[in-house]
């Protein structure tokens, strides 16, 4: 089947098998490796990207689900002026270790920010549950989140200033 899929802006059309797995797709033939691939059962959230604006686990939409949709990955993230306060919160406040999940926790904690620029840690905590981080027990995740959440309102704030 062709699809033809928006990935972080880009337009991309491809012949795919109708059982092609999204993660496989951005993974294998887009070269998206910043999408990964766990369990393949959607229980560690891994694969989490964003469809339309909502985070999906990848690992359970077939590629063709996504034609004529807007798929978001980690690799688009960043902004032209540096990386993206989600991204910085991580780094600042050591919200990965060996980074495996990374990616979908940062895919699925903007999504949160972008609906809730003020998240309260059970919210955040909330928004996290359907993925699994085997190294960080969360609290660094969470502080992260709070870090890009003060500092994206500050940056606002100094805008309209």
């Amino acid at each position: 089947m062709q699809i033809t899929v928006t990935v972080n802006g880009e337009s991309h059309t491809r012949d795919v098998e109708p059982r092609l797995l999204l993660v496989h797709f951005l993974r294998n033939d887009l070269g998206l490796t910043g999408t990964h691939w766990g369990c393949d059962t959607s229980n560690c959230g891994v694969c989490t990207v964003t469809l339309d604006g909502v985070p999906v686990k990848s690992c359970t939409v077939l590629a063709v689900m996504a034609d004529g949709k807007q798929v978001g990955t980690v690799e688009g993230m960043e902004r032209a002026d540096g990386l993206d306060p989600v991204q910085q919160g991580f780094v600042q406040c050591h919200g990965l270790q060996c980074g495996f999940c990374t990616p979908g926790m940062m895919l699925t904690a903007r999504c949160l920010l972008d609906k809730n620029p003020d998240p309260s840690e059970q919210e955040i905590r909330e928004a996290i549950s359907g993925q699994i981080c085997r190294c960080t027990g969360y609290e660094n995740i969470v502080r992260s989140v709070r870090w890009a959440a003060e500092h994206e309102a500050a940056a606002k704030a100094e805008v309209t200033s």
